[in-house]
């Protein structure tokens, strides 16, 4: 039973150290925008592998929570059984220090036992604050229990260093199995006749190190002789081998983030949307960014350590720096963060007077990061699907198209929006007719499909105001026939590969994930990317 224990331990901690190895490369996301925005992963297939991160990363998580609650049933096992299987005969060999010691002395009176209840702790609050409950209805927890991961390495360290398991140094001089002259006589044990002639019974001094071993013994395999005690040294541990690079390249990035968005942004624009959205738009120097990518916001009036992801719905060009979010208010930040914001600006202007400017709050930003809606420029047929708040990805992908189309690989644009309220689609409605407009000027109204659904009504079927007349025809009520549209495009683009881009639920994300994965009988691909609001 001592060694089962032993073996499972040991196995389960093998595990443990690859997955604590792995579980921080996801997060390193400046690599991640990296390798996905370089030549260094020339192909699409590989590079939507990046978009797993997160899954690669909960995967991670899970697979350590469930050996960890297996090294920690064998660690229990052993601790009975090195208190009951003391061995007197190799005393350095013995993690307890006596026959019967108090278990619960090796668990929490030796550093290997406190720091691994330690981190048992830490892993389950991380664990429990990870659910998909408590991440929706309470995101401080989740933040701020996700960050004890930096204690959780540190008593992983000073866990292995221990010394608890050993191996032996001199096997050559103290082979298994060997025969210690002077340990048997000083034990009275029976040795074998090729020694009676040489120490007999009364003898009780050492065996002389000068003598020569009878030639009739040394051709005996019945044994080898030893000529020393023998000499046991902790192993060297090797988590330190398997967590070291990764989290040194994540402090290294944590760092490099840290120096890149010292420097608190200068905002241009507050403007107030319907439905609880506010649109920030900034100007930072030398900020460059992709149509897809994501940025972190730090206010630290709002919360000291809280920061929050949010997308950009325009990046800088060659023609403005201006680049922008809208976020929907929905918590405690960002209800904390509006307020301060609209504190000193009641107008829905863009260009706010300096000395209104210089009021707003200190804001940091920090990326931009990489998301799988960069590739929606990359194919030259794309399905975009948005729900709700869930369009802001698209939207710079929008804005992109509207200052030239002619330079990117996309040919053909279907864009799904669906909203429960009609106010939502004002947010960006401005930019879609003008985009509408800027095709058909340049004789390619077919460049861009825009189909609206109003998921929910109260008998308003247009968008309010003659401005918004190119939408108007395109507002549907209810919601999509997704395998109807599915068949239509797969009709209209045969034998083409066709990206397909979804942010919004987790249900309209399903199906669409499964219409995608589905035949056809035109011969079109569909390749479907993802997004998800939790």
């Amino acid at each position: 039973m001592l060694g089962l224990g032993l073996c499972v331990s040991r196995a389960s901690a093998s595990v443990l150290n690859l997955n604590c190895c792995l579980v921080l490369l996801p997060m390193c996301r400046v690599l991640l925008a990296f390798l996905r925005g370089s030549q260094k992963v020339a192909s699409k297939k590989t590079r939507r592998l990046l978009d797993k991160s997160k899954t690669f990363h909960v995967t991670c998580g899970v697979t350590i929570c469930i050996f960890s609650v297996l090294h920690v049933a064998a660690h229990l096992v052993n601790a009975l059984n090195f208190s009951e299987n003391y061995n007197e005969e190799f005393v350095t060999l013995n993690a307890a220090n006596y026959r019967g010691e108090d278990p619960r002395k090796l668990l929490f009176a030796t550093v290997p036992g406190l720091t691994g209840v330690i981190m048992v702790l830490v892993l389950f609050l991380m664990c429990t604050a990870s659910t998909y409950a408590i991440r929706v209805s309470n995101y401080d927890i989740f933040w701020y229990t996700h960050n004890l991961f930096f204690v959780f390495y540190m008593l992983l360290m000073l866990h292995v260093s221990g010394g608890v398991l050993k191996y032996q140094t001199n096997l050559e001089e103290h082979p298994p199995g060997c025969f210690n002259p002077n340990k048997t006589l000083r034990q009275n044990l029976t040795v074998p006749k090729a020694f009676e002639e040489l120490f007999p019974d009364s003898t009780t001094e050492p065996f002389p190190g000068d003598l020569p071993v009878p030639e009739p013994f040394v051709q005996n395999s019945f044994m080898r002789v030893c000529s020393q005690e023998p000499k046991f040294q902790s192993h060297f541990p090797e988590t330190w081998f398997w967590i070291s690079g990764p989290l040194c390249l994540y402090c290294v990035e944590r760092l490099y983030r840290y120096i890149r968005s010292n420097k608190p942004v200068t905002i241009t624009a507050v403007i107030p949307h319907p439905s609880n959205v506010l649109e920030v738009r900034m100007l930072k120097d030398d900020f460059e960014a992709r149509p897809g990518q994501y940025v972190i916001l730090h206010c630290p009036r709002v919360s000291a350590l809280e920061s929050h992801p949010f997308t950009l719905t325009m990046c800088p060009t060659d023609t403005k720096a201006t680049f922008g979010v809208h976020l929907k208010v929905v918590g405690d930040w960002t209800e904390r963060f509006r307020d301060l914001l609209l504190l000193h600006s009641n107008q829905d202007t863009e260009i706010l007077p300096i000395f209104q400017q210089r009021r707003y709050p200190k804001l940091y930003v920090d990326g931009p990061f990489g998301s799988p809606f960069e590739e929606s420029l990359n194919y030259e047929v794309s399905l975009c699907v948005a729900g709700g708040i869930g369009v802001t990805p698209f939207a710079s992908v929008l804005n992109t198209l509207l200052d030239g189309w002619k330079c990117y690989k996309l040919r053909r644009l279907y864009f799904i929006w669906v909203c429960r309220d009609i106010e939502s689609f004002r947010w960006f409605a401005d930019l879609l007719c003008m985009l509408h407009n800027k095709l058909w000027q340049e004789n390619r109204p077919d460049y861009i499909n825009i189909q609206l659904y109003l998921s929910q009504t109260d008998g308003i079927q247009k968008i309010i105001g003659e401005k918004y007349q190119a939408l108007n025809s395109r507002l549907l009520i209810g919601r999509p026939r997704w395998k109807l549209l599915f068949d239509d495009i797969a009709k209209c683009n045969r034998r083409k590969t066709i990206g397909v881009f979804c942010c919004g639920p987790n249900k309209i994300s399903k199906i669409l994930h499964k219409l995608s994965n589905s035949s056809n009988s035109y011969g079109t691909r569909f390749e479907y990317n993802k997004e998800s609001f939790s």
